[in-house]
């Protein structure tokens, strides 16, 4: 679902930024360096920032009372995004927070991804539909994220000043019949937060990635934490990503911000080269 009351002007070549970070158990710290960062963004020139998973809020503990306080968009972390936006003059892509969903009356809560455009007006919400319930072989051992979550079931594409943005959200990279849905519906771009542990990272994070890019013939847009989170360390690498498959920028470990040129001329010449969508049988 889009909120878009108005379609933003379009460049064909314009510049987007992925954020990197290590949050913590503290909101206010985590916000700060979610902030400073988002400086860089609008430093490096880009149009667009994504922030990752969990870049507020990491860790189970009083997610319910977060989710509720989310529910409105006059929520404290939904404020404070519109605010980044507007005050930068930024489309934001944030990450995920927790939030409640009326409609379902749960004591879990959804793993929510909005976007805010550059008046820091909120235009779009996507809820993670795949839940990482998996065992791994790291200190941590077992995620189970639905204990705490429900999926969401909506593909959301935005119009943004970079082009059609589908949105997705961690665990969603494996399951590659998303992004195909994402780009039936117009995608250019997919952006993903993640918080990929670093024993699935280091197996499939760049696989997965750069194959997503190359069989939707879209730029992708990576956000991960990266670091150490106490028991759980993520993998980082966030990076992003042409049509082609190749990785124009990467940032290891650590809390930064990288930034590259979306060229939305090169992704139509990489479509018509190469015509996968109209060669699609299943």
């Amino acid at each position: 679902m889009s909120l878009s009351s108005s379609k933003p002007l379009l460049q064909m070549t314009s510049r987007a930024a992925v954020i990197q970070m290590v949050s913590g158990q503290d909101v206010a710290t985590n916000l700060l360096m979610a902030r400073n960062q988002l400086e860089h963004a609008k430093q490096q020139g880009a149009l667009l920032a994504l922030l990752p998973e969990n870049f507020a809020v990491f860790g189970s503990r009083q997610l319910q009372a977060r989710g509720e306080a989310e529910l409105s968009v006059q929520g404290p972390l939904r404020s404070w995004m519109a605010k980044q936006a507007k005050d930068l003059g930024l489309w934001l892509v944030g990450g995920t927070i927790p939030c409640a969903d009326k409609a379902t009356h749960s004591h879990r809560v959804r793993a929510a991804c909005f976007v805010y455009d550059d008046t820091g007006q909120e235009v779009a919400r996507y809820d993670k539909i795949h839940l990482f319930d998996a065992d791994v072989t790291d200190a941590h051992g077992s995620y189970r994220e639905s204990d705490n979550f429900e999926g969401g079931d909506a593909l959301v594409v935005v119009e943004t000043p970079i082009g059609r943005i589908g949105l997705t959200t961690c665990y969603d990279l494996r399951f590659a019949e998303l992004h195909t849905a994402l780009v039936a519906k117009g995608a250019q771009v997919i952006t993903n937060g993640a918080a990929f542990t670093c024993a699935t990272g280091e197996a499939h994070w760049h696989t997965l990635l750069k194959a997503r890019a190359i069989e939707t013939q879209c730029y992708i847009l990576a956000a991960a934490q990266g670091g150490s989170h106490g028991i759980r360390e993520t993998y980082g690498h966030s990076m992003i990503i042409d049509p082609w498959g190749n990785v124009l920028q990467e940032m290891q470990q650590g809390e930064g911000c990288v930034s590259a040129s979306i060229d939305l001329d090169f992704l139509q010449k990489v479509r018509q080269k190469m015509p996968i969508g109209q060669h699609r049988r299943l």
